[in-house]
């Protein structure tokens, strides 16, 4: 597991990470962080203090969406924000070629394309978040100011719960 620290992409986040403040470090997980419930399960955390990093496809243009664990991006919200009538999520492919990450790792510091940042208002809840460093087993614990700070983000209320969090939300009202 120590040779995820070597790979090209994990470096990227490493130097990155140096540069900024070099107490903040990556670590290894045993297990994988793919999904956000993943990384809160290896981690024993919340899903929420999981920092989803999620390329979006304008038109003309990619944008990275810092989104909180346990929400999900409102394509909506942020079509508004933009002015875009167009907008989706980016392919697999468009994901390597822009950010140099796969899909699983992408962090949201050491793209090999500069990329405006939209940060989900919702992660200010947690003092400490927890973001990929460049590979599914790969993770940084990050104070939240700091995490605004390096990636040089822009907080937009651009977040809606889950459909499945209203939904347990409405079972436990019926039957509690």
């Amino acid at each position: 597991m120590e040779d995820l620290l070597l790979k090209e992409p994990v470096q990227r986040v490493v130097k990155k990470l140096s540069e900024f403040d070099n107490s903040i470090k990556v670590t290894v997980l045993d297990s994988s962080a793919r999904t956000a419930s993943d990384a809160a399960q290896s981690l024993n955390t919340e899903v929420g203090s999981i920092v989803k990093s999620l390329l979006l496809r304008s038109k003309n243009s990619f944008l990275l969406c810092l989104v909180a664990g346990d929400k999900r991006c409102s394509l909506n919200k942020v079509k508004k924000i933009l002015n875009e009538k167009d907008l989706s999520m980016a392919s697999a492919d468009q994901v390597k070629e822009i950010t140099g990450f796969t899909i699983g790792g992408v962090s949201p510091i050491g793209h090999i394309t500069r990329l405006n940042v939209y940060i989900d208002g919702s992660l200010e809840r947690f003092a400490n978040v927890f973001a990929a460093g460049g590979h599914p087993n790969v993770i940084f614990k990050i104070q939240f100011k700091k995490l605004i700070e390096i990636t040089k983000g822009t907080i937009k209320e651009i977040s809606e719960w889950k459909i499945l969090d209203h939904l347990t939300i409405f079972y436990y009202a019926l039957y509690l």
